[in-house]
């Protein structure tokens, strides 16, 4: 088997990446934000399942507690979000 050596420009990385997570930024503000003025008021376990699955369709894949219920329990209370998505 061959072995190759790969160099990356790590500036370059870094932009895709962060341009990548702003994307998902965007998408996750938007489907919450959009969830509080309909569901402000209802039961935090109600939203729970309406946030999962709209959570999946926009982003794809899921979101675990605590932070499923942490979001519905804002969205209960109409709050607003501005998300910020974290590199590592």
């Amino acid at each position: 088997m061959a072995r190759g050596r790969f160099r990356f420009n790590q500036q370059a990385v870094k932009k895709v990446v962060n341009e990548a997570a702003g994307k998902v930024e965007a998408k996750v503000s938007t489907l919450l934000n959009g969830m509080s003025p309909e569901f402000t008021g209802w039961p935090v376990e109600e939203i729970k399942p309406v946030l999962q699955s709209r959570w999946r369709a926009a982003v794809g894949g899921s979101i675990t507690d605590p932070k499923l219920s942490a979001y519905a329990a804002q969205i209960a209370a109409g709050e607003s979000f501005d998300v910020k998505v974290t590199v590592r």
